[in-house]
């Protein structure tokens, strides 16, 4: 009973970290319908405005039957085009919809498995780690190795490939110093960007202000100050206060905070604050998965002994002996370095223990046996991580309770 148990499948704890795979789709559907909705409401308007002048200018005789017939033939025109966006978006759809019903499928898989022993658990697991994968590399801006590895794997319908290779390409035009792509984003999203109180946008003005005081263009600069900057005065005050003050101090000044505003560094500050913007609205999390995923396993073998500088590790070289610990290795000790400790219900400290003076446990039956082993004499104890050696009346017996 006790063995059926500890192979059972827990699909729900499974999941916990697969909410994204579903998330997003739904967020992007979300989008999709409320750019239908924006665009039918604003040629509507239009539409019911221009048949308005057109009806009056046909009564009044100011327009003849062929002048009218022009105007209406043009507002046909509009909503053809019209037809056309919303044909478009509906295609973006039935995509949107072909990849939430492929991803529900496979977490519905999940559900069928009754054991972790089984065969097809292993396969789902095989899956569900190169969508880690693919998302550590997309995330990483390696684009076309995560493309290359989703249709290699068959996966690409479980993968979010073109939404974080348009992310990573409008961070990448950040860092170049342009904003043009990053403010097209927002204009775009600006109907969600409303929900949250984010300031992107807001920055990305901020810093073509800079740029302009940055090239001597300082009449530029105010223009621009008085139509992008003035009308987020309540919530930015402080921020405009310091633009305006930057008028008067040459990019080369050392008086902060002008300084900082004139650093290049605040390009990197705008990418990053752009991904995060990004993230926040397609409900992603910040952190890859991979690392997620990792960090989950690795804290229940984490013990306090994993970041000792006496800790056995092929990666320490102070370490007397070797171990397979996966915290302990070069590769995943700093990822799991602040991590919390492993929860354990069972003691697994050794038989009859005993501390030594450095303040290490060790059972005394194994501690003796090592230091015969070693040629010590009865009246001395070494200490098999540090090397270090003691007499045996420093030894003291542990009673834990």
């Amino acid at each position: 009973m006790a063995e059926l148990s500890s192979t059972k499948l827990n699909a729900e704890s499974h999941l916990i970290l697969d909410q994204p795979i579903l998330r997003l789709p739904l967020e992007l559907a979300k989008k999709n319908f409320k750019t239908v909705q924006l665009n039918v409401e604003h040629e509507r308007k239009n539409l019911l405005s221009s048949l308005k002048v057109v009806a009056n200018d046909s009564i009044s005789g100011r327009k003849n039957a062929s002048q009218t017939l022009e105007s209406l033939n043009g507002m046909i025109h509009r909503m053809q085009g019209l037809k056309r966006k919303i044909q478009s978006l509906h295609e973006e759809e039935k995509v949107l919809h072909d990849h939430s019903r492929k991803r529900i499928q496979h977490l519905q898989d999940l559900y069928e498995i009754p054991s972790l022993a089984d065969v097809k658990y292993e396969e789902w697991s095989r899956i569900r780690l190169n969508r880690l994968l693919v998302d550590y590399l997309l995330r990483s801006g390696y684009g076309d190795s995560a493309r290359a590895l989703a249709k290699e794997r068959g996966i690409e319908d479980l993968v979010d490939l073109d939404v974080f290779v348009q992310c990573h390409k409008i961070e990448r035009s950040l860092r170049r110093r342009s904003t043009t792509e990053c403010l097209a984003w927002c204009a775009e999203h600006r109907s969600m960007m409303k929900k949250t109180s984010n300031n992107l946008e807001f920055e990305l003005r901020l810093q073509q202000y800079i740029e302009l005081r940055r090239h001597g263009q300082v009449l530029e600069a105010k223009k621009h100050a008085q139509k992008y900057l003035s009308s987020n005065t309540e919530p930015h005050l402080e921020e405009i206060h310091r633009a305006a003050g930057l008028l008067a101090y040459a990019p080369d000044t050392q008086i902060e905070p002008y300084k900082t505003m004139y650093s290049q560094w605040r390009w990197n500050h705008l990418a990053n604050l752009f991904v995060k913007t990004h993230h926040d609205l397609f409900s992603l999390p910040a952190r890859p998965l991979l690392h997620i995923a990792l960090s989950a396993g690795l804290s229940v073998l984490k013990t306090p002994s994993c970041h000792s500088k006496y800790a056995s590790s092929t990666a320490n070289a102070s370490s007397s002996t070797t171990t397979v610990c996966p915290i302990c290795s070069t590769e995943l000790n700093e990822l799991a370095r602040n991590l919390p400790y492993a929860h354990q219900t069972k003691s697994n400290v050794e038989n009859d223990p005993i501390v030594l003076p450095n303040g290490r446990l060790y059972g005394r039956e194994r501690l003796l046996e090592m230091s015969a082993k070693v040629g010590l004499g009865p009246n001395l104890v070494k200490d098999p991580t540090t090397s270090e050696i003691f007499e045996a009346s420093q030894v003291r017996k542990v009673f834990i309770s």
